[in-house]
């Protein structure tokens, strides 16, 4: 892909997920409407859709259908939307504002919030078990297999488990990287390896090539994200700026520096664009997208 054809790729992407997501979403007409139109209220509209990207993406390498990387994009969307709705809730780290609107339980109610988030989980997993989305059912439950850890304990969940555990404590580079590579980090993976399972089948190479650039790129993203919480402010970001540095939790920049954290993270965009070096033209989105992450916000 020729670089200055990227940027209507990417509004054709996140057109397309859009358009996906409105479709298989329940019209707030239906009963329970109250908890469908929340949960169209916390998905539609809103966010960059980076996750649908990096699927769509990774997807361009192994040849995989659009049809199918919808599916997958969606989602990857859901668990994101659901994991926000939840983070945002008082009883996690109450905030009042996310994507430039209010939070769900403020426009709603805690119990409403907390439902939406269940809801959007579980219709998440039937997008992937949805049949016929792969004529290769072992992988297409291999694909889940991938979702439900990268949501679990041992992924995003667990991942916030230890954010909340680190409120007000000093952790070392090394400890703040296991967190994240949790909380932030093994979503951002999901959405490279689903996308690139989506498709024909790719030698081992090519695949451990892959889930080696989600890891260096979901760190990357939350390095960046840091520093934009740092130096944007809040209508820029469409969520509470400084927020993390107000609840004394430990980021990029408070453990290593804002100068260090930018050198950061150019080093691993420098590792994520070195792994892709291989993989021909097809690989190009993840490319131009790697680029994006970093150099679109500082």
């Amino acid at each position: 892909m020729n670089s200055s054809k990227f940027p209507d790729w990417m509004r054709s992407v996140q057109q397309r997920t859009e358009v996906a997501l409105g479709r298989i979403l329940p019209p707030s007409a239906v009963t329970p409407d109250r908890l469908h139109e929340a949960m169209r209220y916390a998905t539609l509209e809103g966010g960059k859709r980076v996750r649908p990207l990096l699927a769509h993406a990774a997807g361009e390498v192994t040849g995989a259908r659009p049809d199918a990387l919808d599916r997958v994009a969606c989602a990857v969307e859901l668990i994101h939307a659901y994991s926000l709705v939840h983070d945002d809730m008082p009883c996690m780290d109450d905030d009042s504002l996310r994507r430039g609107k209010p939070t769900v339980h403020v426009e709603y109610d805690e119990s409403t919030a907390l439902l939406v988030g269940d809801a959007l989980q579980s219709l998440a997993f039937q997008q992937l078990a949805e049949p016929g989305l792969l004529t290769d059912v072992g992988r297409q439950i291999e694909m889940v297999h991938h979702l439900a850890i990268a949501a679990g304990s041992r992924g995003m969940a667990g991942g916030q488990a230890i954010d909340l555990q680190s409120v007000g404590q000093s952790l070392t580079r090394e400890a703040l990287e296991v967190m994240h590579v949790h909380k932030t980090g093994a979503l951002i993976r999901a959405s490279v390896c689903l996308g690139a399972l989506a498709g024909h089948y790719c030698s081992t190479d090519v695949f451990q090539r892959l889930d080696h650039f989600s890891r260096r790129i979901g760190l990357l993203f939350q390095v960046v994200d840091d520093i934009l919480d740092t130096e944007s402010d809040t209508a820029t970001l469409g969520k509470t700026a400084g927020k993390d540095a107000e609840n004394n939790k430990p980021t990029y920049v408070t453990v290593l520096g804002i100068d260090e954290a930018k050198r950061l993270a150019h080093e691993l965009e420098s590792e994520a664009l070195e792994l892709l070096e291989p993989l021909d033209d097809k690989a190009d989105a993840m490319r131009d997208l790697t680029r994006y992450i970093v150099h679109r916000r500082f």
